[in-house]
Protein backbone atom coordinates (compact mmCIF):
# COMPACT_ATOMS: atom_id res chain seq x y z
CA UNK A 1 0.00 0.00 0.00
CA UNK A 2 1.43 3.28 -0.80
CA UNK A 3 1.89 6.11 1.90
CA UNK A 4 -0.08 8.86 1.46
CA UNK A 5 2.70 11.83 -0.26
CA UNK A 6 1.70 14.53 2.90
CA UNK A 7 2.95 11.39 5.33
CA UNK A 8 6.65 11.87 3.22
CA UNK A 9 8.08 14.15 5.31
CA UNK A 10 11.15 13.33 7.83
CA UNK A 11 10.81 15.02 11.07
CA UNK A 12 13.34 14.22 13.42
CA UNK A 13 14.96 16.24 16.57
CA UNK A 14 18.10 16.08 18.57
CA UNK A 15 19.98 18.14 21.56
CA UNK A 16 22.84 18.58 20.37
CA UNK A 17 26.33 19.27 23.19
CA UNK A 18 27.10 22.83 22.53
CA UNK A 19 25.49 26.58 21.96
CA UNK A 20 23.32 27.20 18.92
CA UNK A 21 26.10 29.41 17.33
CA UNK A 22 28.70 26.56 17.59
CA UNK A 23 26.22 24.40 16.17
CA UNK A 24 25.12 26.80 13.58
CA UNK A 25 28.94 27.34 12.66
CA UNK A 26 29.36 23.64 12.09
CA UNK A 27 26.18 23.69 9.55
CA UNK A 28 27.12 26.40 7.63
CA UNK A 29 31.58 26.34 7.42
CA UNK A 30 32.53 24.22 4.96
CA UNK A 31 35.79 23.31 7.04
CA UNK A 32 33.44 22.14 9.72
CA UNK A 33 31.40 20.33 7.49
CA UNK A 34 33.79 18.56 5.36
CA UNK A 35 34.82 16.93 8.78
CA UNK A 36 31.11 15.61 9.86
CA UNK A 37 29.08 15.35 6.89
CA UNK A 38 27.47 12.04 5.58
CA UNK A 39 26.46 9.04 7.12
CA UNK A 40 29.05 6.56 9.04
CA UNK A 41 31.87 5.30 7.06
CA UNK A 42 31.08 8.20 4.25
CA UNK A 43 33.91 11.33 3.42
CA UNK A 44 33.23 14.89 2.12
CA UNK A 45 35.99 15.09 -0.78
CA UNK A 46 35.25 18.18 -1.75
CA UNK A 47 32.71 21.02 -1.09
CA UNK A 48 31.52 23.97 -2.84
CA UNK A 49 29.74 25.79 0.07
CA UNK A 50 29.02 29.22 0.31
CA UNK A 51 25.79 29.67 2.62
CA UNK A 52 23.93 32.69 1.24
CA UNK A 53 20.33 32.30 0.29
CA UNK A 54 20.09 31.94 -3.57
CA UNK A 55 23.72 30.52 -3.76
CA UNK A 56 24.28 26.62 -5.32
CA UNK A 57 26.13 24.51 -3.17
CA UNK A 58 27.54 20.76 -3.80
CA UNK A 59 29.14 18.60 -1.63
CA UNK A 60 31.16 15.24 -3.37
CA UNK A 61 30.38 11.84 -1.12
CA UNK A 62 32.67 9.04 -1.23
CA UNK A 63 31.14 6.30 0.40
CA UNK A 64 32.83 3.30 2.18
CA UNK A 65 32.68 1.30 -1.14
CA UNK A 66 31.64 2.71 -5.00
CA UNK A 67 32.17 5.38 -6.86
CA UNK A 68 31.64 8.74 -5.18
CA UNK A 69 28.21 10.63 -5.83
CA UNK A 70 26.95 14.20 -5.33
CA UNK A 71 24.51 16.23 -3.68
CA UNK A 72 23.47 20.02 -5.15
CA UNK A 73 20.87 22.58 -4.05
CA UNK A 74 20.50 26.22 -3.11
CA UNK A 75 20.21 28.11 -0.04
CA UNK A 76 17.11 28.84 1.15
CA UNK A 77 16.79 30.81 4.27
CA UNK A 78 20.03 32.19 6.43
CA UNK A 79 19.45 33.16 9.50
CA UNK A 80 22.29 32.59 12.21
CA UNK A 81 21.81 30.99 14.43
CA UNK A 82 18.15 30.18 14.71
CA UNK A 83 17.71 28.72 10.88
CA UNK A 84 19.31 27.13 8.05
CA UNK A 85 17.15 25.96 4.87
CA UNK A 86 18.16 24.65 1.45
CA UNK A 87 17.09 22.72 -1.59
CA UNK A 88 18.26 18.85 -1.69
CA UNK A 89 18.95 16.58 -4.31
CA UNK A 90 21.24 14.48 -5.92
CA UNK A 91 23.05 14.64 -9.25
CA UNK A 92 22.21 11.74 -11.33
CA UNK A 93 19.25 11.06 -8.72
CA UNK A 94 17.16 7.43 -8.32
CA UNK A 95 13.85 7.51 -10.13
CA UNK A 96 12.79 7.45 -7.06
CA UNK A 97 14.32 10.70 -5.86
CA UNK A 98 12.68 14.30 -5.80
CA UNK A 99 14.29 17.51 -5.31
CA UNK A 100 13.35 18.14 -1.65
CA UNK A 101 13.79 20.94 1.20
CA UNK A 102 15.65 20.52 4.44
CA UNK A 103 14.85 23.33 6.86
CA UNK A 104 16.93 23.20 10.23
CA UNK A 105 15.96 25.33 13.43
CA UNK A 106 18.04 25.46 16.30
CA UNK A 107 16.91 26.35 19.87
CA UNK A 108 19.01 27.41 22.94
CA UNK A 109 19.12 25.10 25.84
CA UNK A 110 20.93 26.28 28.57
CA UNK A 111 23.87 25.53 26.39
CA UNK A 112 23.43 23.00 24.68
CA UNK A 113 20.93 23.14 21.32
CA UNK A 114 17.91 21.28 20.14
CA UNK A 115 17.64 20.80 16.60
CA UNK A 116 14.77 20.32 14.84
CA UNK A 117 15.04 19.34 11.57
CA UNK A 118 12.80 18.43 8.74
CA UNK A 119 13.15 17.15 5.33
CA UNK A 120 10.51 16.14 2.43
CA UNK A 121 8.55 15.42 0.61
CA UNK A 122 9.64 12.33 -0.18
CA UNK A 123 8.22 10.31 -3.03
CA UNK A 124 8.42 6.78 -1.70
CA UNK A 125 8.59 5.40 2.08
CA UNK A 126 11.89 3.78 0.73
CA UNK A 127 13.53 7.16 0.21
CA UNK A 128 12.38 8.90 3.29
CA UNK A 129 13.72 5.80 5.50
CA UNK A 130 17.29 6.14 3.31
CA UNK A 131 17.27 9.65 4.43
CA UNK A 132 16.22 9.24 7.94
CA UNK A 133 18.85 6.72 8.42
CA UNK A 134 21.61 8.79 6.69
CA UNK A 135 20.36 11.54 8.99
CA UNK A 136 20.63 9.52 11.96
CA UNK A 137 24.67 9.08 11.52
CA UNK A 138 24.95 12.60 10.09
CA UNK A 139 23.50 14.00 13.55
CA UNK A 140 25.83 11.73 15.36
CA UNK A 141 29.09 12.55 14.01
CA UNK A 142 28.03 16.11 14.27
CA UNK A 143 27.75 15.55 18.09
CA UNK A 144 31.35 14.31 18.05
CA UNK A 145 32.37 16.59 16.36
CA UNK A 146 31.14 19.69 18.36
CA UNK A 147 33.04 20.70 21.69
CA UNK A 148 31.30 19.61 24.74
Amino acid sequence: MASDPEDLVLEMRRVLPAPPGAVFAACTDPDQLRQWWGPAGFTVTDIEYDPRVGEPYRIEMQPPEGDAFYLTGEFREVDPPARLAYTFVWEDPDPDDVETLAELSFKDLDGETEVAFTQGRFKTEARLQLHRDGWSDTFDKLARHLPG
